[in-house]
């Protein structure tokens, strides 16, 4: 009995055990499938932590280039970190979606957003080499990588590429997809997206790219480091007939048209510094540099557009003046520095002991190079519309590329030289003395900020007995101006009148000053005489008027900044005087020489020891300034280099230039009607009656103009003294 029960007990253990081992298991599966669960779950976290939000895939938004339009509708400069522009679709050349089409993603429009078939040969290849080597993108995979994600090469990223490329798939439509692709891809060169790129290889839009031009962009998305047509042509000719091959395969084009395209040669479009540094270089960094304290970061990505006062056809023609002045001035210079063996002291020691025609006979032009490196002549240039004070050209050096100092602006320490003295002859004429006020051309001494004693002397070395404003500016003769500061106009009152024409430099209040021993802005100086053509009124300079964001709101805008500084009368009797300058004074050359007719006044201006040269000059259209010297002070342009020799040649070509581009007509200059011109006897300076030996026209405010005959010719004498038919007329 005992013995069966105890069997009854095994026969009943066994299924416990067995019932308790199968429970292990199930388990064990529980536990693993939830680990799998766990870890899936954890996988995709860590996956889609890397993805970008629905709302940014929802809003495509690329990083823009700003663009600086010129007045004239030119770009001049582009600020950007990925240079783009965007196009429409329809606004893209056919060829080129072709061409991407047939070469990247044949499938493109039957996916949705990943080749399975690609995949998994690629895949495959990867796992047989160990390591990735086919590629199997497609090309919402490729803008998925660009747009959201890293370049490296892992299976992680890999996976997120395919996640966001169907989110991407759900979110747009195919050509919107593509026409984001062709907007965003890197074509090498600075150039993103297909518009740039057909601007930077072939100066032309992304709509008129011909067959041949888009192969070879298609070519070069592949690689544009190794596909450079600039550096290395043949792959890129392999590369784009391969394109060109893959088209014709693909029935986009036929087997005549695929045969000539392959036959064509690469033509791309030279580099060129304009395509690095823009349109008028100095202006557009001068306009970067305002705006990048108001827009950070984002002026280089946020597609603005900012529309600039410069006009692209006067930019040129100042750049061909500047340019011909300066390549002559410096050859002279360095003949000059040559022949006289100064270019001795600039030699490097293996050359100090070779005679100087030994070098130039072996080493043609090193002698040359040498003395422009050690004085490499600079020059400053601007041009203004006086009426509204819009900056119409400007040149802040002689090459941005190895100087961004911009002198136009920027350079506000040289002395004006006798450019200033027409801000000396404002303060007399605006007190109430008029063009015929006569002043000793005799020896004076001046104090300079120094305090030193000068004794400045005529450029001609002349002297002589009372002399007439319009005379002493006519000739810049220093006496007369040093005496007007002396005797009529304190320095106090000429700073002043300096202050209210728009100089904010350093201005000495010496006698000194009359000569232009203080400093000078350029855009300043030319700013001010601007105010001569423009009846009185002072227009602050203007670079740009709007800056609109890429939705066309516009995000600032700058109207004209205008007030009267001087009464017309004052302005206009000025202008009447500095048009003596260029019609008979030391400007006259501007006239005979350059063959410039219209109304025009202008000053020149050196200073000691022919350190500076200047000549600012203005129509009613245009007002402008040059400076031409050396960066260093200390240096000479050379003996008898004034301004109107070494500057203005500049302002005459530009002027003559700039008006006959633009078509402008030779304006007269106003005569307000508080001023009136009257004829006088130039001995008394009291209106001439019909027996004064020599007579003069003049002009003079209505107020203060002579009333009284000359009462020293009255015809009391006898006639014989005085011919009537043979008096002179001035």
């Amino acid at each position: 009995m005992k013995r069966r029960i105890r069997a009854t007990e095994k026969q009943f253990s066994k299924p416990e055990n067995s019932f308790t081992h199968s429970g292990r298991k199930w388990a064990i599966l529980l536990l693993l499938l939830l680990g799998g669960v766990i870890f899936l779950t954890m996988l995709f976290i860590y996956l889609i932590q890397g993805l970008p939000p629905l709302d940014e895939l929802e809003h495509y938004s690329p990083e823009l280039a700003t663009k600086i339009y010129s007045q004239d509708g030119v770009i001049i400069k582009e600020l950007f970190t990925k240079k783009r522009s965007l196009r429409q679709l329809n606004e893209i050349s056919d060829y080129m979606v072709q061409a991407v089409l047939a070469t990247e993603d044949r499938d493109f429009y039957s996916h949705w957003g990943i080749n399975s078939k690609r995949l998994a040969k690629a895949i495959l290849v990867d796992i047989l080499h160990f390591r990735f080597k086919e590629g199997a993108s497609t090309l919402t995979q490729q803008l998925a990588r660009q747009l959201y994600l890293t370049l490296e090469k892992s299976i992680i990223r890999k996976i997120r590429e395919a996640i966001t490329a169907i989110q991407i798939e759900r979110t747009y439509t195919k050509p919107e997809i593509l026409s984001m692709y062709l907007n965003h891809m890197y074509f090498g060169h600075g150039a993103y997206g297909v518009q740039t790129a057909a601007q930077r290889y072939f100066n032309k839009d992304a709509i008129d790219l011909n067959l041949v031009e888009c192969a070879l962009l298609t070519g070069v998305l592949a690689s544009p480091t190794t596909f450079s047509p600039y550096r290395f042509y043949d792959r890129i000719l392999q590369r784009r007939n391969l394109v060109l091959h893959n088209m014709y395969t693909q029935g986009y084009i036929s087997e005549e048209e695929y045969l000539l395209a392959r036959s064509e040669p690469i033509v791309v479009v030279d580099s060129d510094k304009r395509l690095e540094f823009g349109i008028a270089p100095y202006f557009t960094e001068h306009i970067r540099q305002r705006l990048q304290q108001s827009y950070k970061m984002n002026l280089y990505t946020a597609g603005l557009n900012v529309y600039s006062t410069l006009d692209t056809r006067l930019q040129s023609a100042a750049e061909r003046a500047v340019e011909a002045q300066l390549n002559k001035l410096q050859s002279s210079f360095n003949e000059r520095l040559i022949a006289t063996g100064k270019i001795r002291n600039y030699l490097p020691d293996s050359l100090a002991k070779i005679p100087i025609p030994q070098l130039k006979k072996n080493q043609p032009g090193l002698l040359d190079s040498i003395a422009t490196s050690n004085f490499t002549m600079q020059v400053a240039f601007v041009a203004l519309d006086p009426n509204n004070g819009n900056v119409l050209a400007m040149i802040g050096g002689r090459d941005f590329e190895e100087s961004k100092y911009n002198r136009a602006v920027q350079m506000r320490t040289r002395q004006p030289g006798s450019t200033f003295k027409p801000i000396v002859y404002t303060a007399a004429i605006d007190n109430g003395y008029p063009p015929s006020f006569e002043l000793l051309n005799q020896p004076v001494v001046l104090y300079l900020p120094s305090g030193d004693r000068w004794a400045p002397h005529n450029y001609d070395r002349s002297q002589g007995g009372p002399t007439t404003l319009r005379e002493g500016l006519r000739r810049s003769l220093n006496l007369v101006t040093a005496r007007l500061v002396q005797e009529v106009v304190p320095p106090r009152t000429v700073v002043d009148y300096a202050r209210k024409l728009g100089l904010t430099t350093d201005l000495p209040v010496v006698d000194a000053i009359a000569l232009g021993s203080g400093s000078v802005s350029p855009i300043e100086l030319t700013s001010a005489f601007g105010v001569f053509a423009n009846q009185g009124i002072l227009a602050k300079p203007l670079f740009y008027s709007q800056v609109v964001d890429k939705s066309n709101n516009i995000l600032e805008e700058h109207q004209p900044e205008v007030r009267e500084v001087l009464r017309k009368e004052t302005a206009f009797i000025m202008t009447d005087l500095l048009q003596t300058v260029v019609n008979r004074g030391t400007g006259a050359s501007a006239r005979s020489v350059y063959n410039f007719r219209h109304p025009a006044g202008g000053k020149t201006g050196t200073t000691n020891d022919y350190t500076d040269a200047w000549f600012v000059g203005f129509t009613k259209h245009i007002v402008a300034g040059v400076w031409v010297g050396f960066d260093d002070p200390m240096k000479s342009l050379g003996p008898n280099q004034a301004g109107a020799v070494v500057a203005l040649p500049i302002w005459a070509n530009f002027m003559k230039t700039a008006h006959d581009t633009l078509q402008l007509p030779p304006t007269p200059f106003k005569m307000p009607a508080g001023v009136i011109r009257l004829e006088i006897c130039r001995e008394t300076k009291k209106l001439a009656t019909e027996f004064c030996p020599e007579i003069m026209s003049e002009i003079f405010e209505v107020k203060t103009a002579p009333n009284q005959l000359c009462d020293k010719h009255t015809g009391l004498l006898k006639e014989s003294n005085v011919n009537r038919g043979e008096r002179k007329r001035f």
